[in-house]
């Protein structure tokens, strides 16, 4: 089955990908850990190169960016190798279906649609033709066919966005602002009577405006959040190495003490950014 000259052949590509992977999985002569593994099992790991991509070009390192598409196309690779084992499908199944895909989502450049078309326009008309997809597929519901495994927050932002298309929206950011204050006020009301599921729920219920808000607002809560995550990593490292120069640790620090260096820190990473450093 191995095919040396093949698998060792610089510049292969994707055939060479292809035949490795089909190597791997070879139930005599590869990898015992590759053998067993199934779609399910996979699957956290497509997930998780899809982030470190995501990672990469949120860093501007095209280096990494290089090294973790070819992680995530081993993951196509994988899932089409164990497809075809089935019987299911085969790469150049996939290929030709997400090929055929952009044809038909794109009339107005391999169709005989006009291209003198805005922008929103063609969003527009990407959206109708998705939406005629998922008909054909029998998703008669609105809210059908959005993927149960996207993160929580990008979910939401498309479940209230599929609701939108149909007229279910506040027409005005102020009444989303609105409703985020009385969510607040039943979240503080949850905890207040120490009511673990009613905090749960009353949770939910805030995220869920809250990402109803960035829709409205035009933001990407996802990529809001990681950058908030970054900057707090950023602030929280300034802060220990000031601690560290003083002989401390935040262990051994008080809450006031780190929230004094916290303030400092804002100052002073915002003029490192305004100095371009």
């Amino acid at each position: 089955m191995q095919n040396h000259e093949l698998i060792h052949t610089p510049n292969g590509g994707i055939k060479r990908l292809l035949h490795i992977m089909e190597c791997l999985r070879d139930p005599d002569t590869g990898c015992p850990w590759d053998i067993e593994q199934t779609f399910d099992s996979i699957a956290p790991y497509t997930i998780e190169e899809a982030y470190e991509v995501a990672d990469a070009i949120a860093r501007n390192d095209v280096h990494d960016l290089k090294s973790e598409l070819g992680d995530l196309l081993l993951q196509t690779v994988y899932h089409t190798q164990i497809g075809t084992e089935a019987g299911h499908f085969t790469f150049d199944d996939v290929a030709d279906a997400i090929a055929q895909k952009m044809l038909d989502r794109h009339p107005h450049v391999f169709g005989d649609q006009s291209r003198d078309k805005s922008a929103e326009q063609q969003k527009k008309d990407w959206e109708n033709i998705k939406a005629a997809e998922r008909e054909k597929r029998g998703e008669a519901g609105v809210l059908d066919g959005v993927a149960l495994g996207l993160p929580a927050l990008l979910r939401a932002q498309k479940l209230q966005k599929r609701a939108a298309r149909v007229g279910f929206d506040w027409p005005e950011t102020t009444q989303v602002l609105d409703k985020l204050k009385e969510e607040a006020a039943e979240l503080v009301d949850a905890a207040a009577d120490k009511d673990a599921d009613a905090i749960e729920d009353e949770m939910g219920d805030l995220l869920f405006v809250m990402a109803n808000l960035a829709r409205h607002l035009g933001v990407d809560p996802e990529a809001a959040l990681r950058r908030t995550n970054t900057k707090f990593t950023t602030r929280f490292a300034w802060i220990e190495a000031e601690l560290a120069k003083a002989g401390k640790s935040p262990e051994d620090s008080t809450l006031d003490e780190m929230d004094s260096l916290w303030n400092a820190a804002k100052v002073a990473l915002r003029a490192q950014t305004v100095k371009g450093v």
